[in-house]
């Protein structure tokens, strides 16, 4: 499937089916990672068969099953644009996941963060998990806002490749679907915001990367 393709197809999954990620895709995931680090300074983390992380209360109540491999996303406390920068480059590999026939689900609280399988240095933070694996179902479409709650260009006024990228913007995941964000448009750039909320900044991040992947044009945020 195309990136496209990937972003209308890509649900969260909280049910896994138990089977060990395939060796090749673990490589390309490695790779991917690799790369995502370096290209935007982060420090992300792929563990493997760890039933531990998502075995909590808050998990179960979280209904997660078979949840045995996460991505953990961090990166320098420093940087003041970290949230943000996680929440694009994980989309980048969730998206990347959909593709190679694998599930995902962005977790900010329902995990062990004391039973997290990775080491962080003491100057980088870490921001959330992503769960990936073999999901037992595909999960379920989102309801969205409409597109003129989202965005402040009319329907006759907007090019394709904007409609292409708001289409893909309003499929994004988003922290209790609440969709805290808007888009404009200056001097024929596409300039996303966030509202003040609960992890909005990490969902500017994959709004961001939907928007552009979809659209083909760089965005600001």
């Amino acid at each position: 499937m195309d990136i496209k393709e990937a972003i209308k197809a890509r649900h969260s999954v909280r049910q896994f089916i138990n089977k060990p990620i395939a060796d090749d895709l673990k490589e390309k995931l490695n790779i991917l990672i690799k790369e995502c680090n370096e290209e935007g300074g982060l420090g992300f983390q792929i563990v493997y068969d760890d039933p531990e992380c998502f075995n909590t209360f808050l998990s179960h109540v979280g209904k997660f099953e078979n949840a045995r491999n996460y991505i953990v996303l961090s990166g320098k406390k420093s940087l003041e644009d970290l949230d943000e920068r996680c929440g694009y480059y994980g989309e980048k590999i969730v998206l990347a996941a959909q593709q190679m026939g694998l599930n995902t689900c962005w977790v900010a609280g329902t995990y062990g963060k004391s039973k997290v399988r990775v080491d962080i240095p003491d100057d980088e933070k870490r921001v959330c998990v992503i769960a990936i694996g073999y999901g037992a179902n595909e999960g379920t479409k989102h309801r969205s806002k409409p597109i003129e709650k989202l965005c402040d260009i009319r329907g006759d006024q907007m090019q394709p490749w904007f409609r292409n990228g708001m289409v893909a913007a309003m499929m994004a995941p988003t922290a209790l679907n609440q969709q805290k964000f808007f888009v404009t448009l200056e001097n024929d750039e596409a300039v996303i915001t966030a509202k003040k909320g609960m992890m909005t900044k990490i969902d500017l991040g994959i709004v961001k990367y939907n928007f552009e992947a979809a659209s083909g044009h760089k965005c600001r945020a």
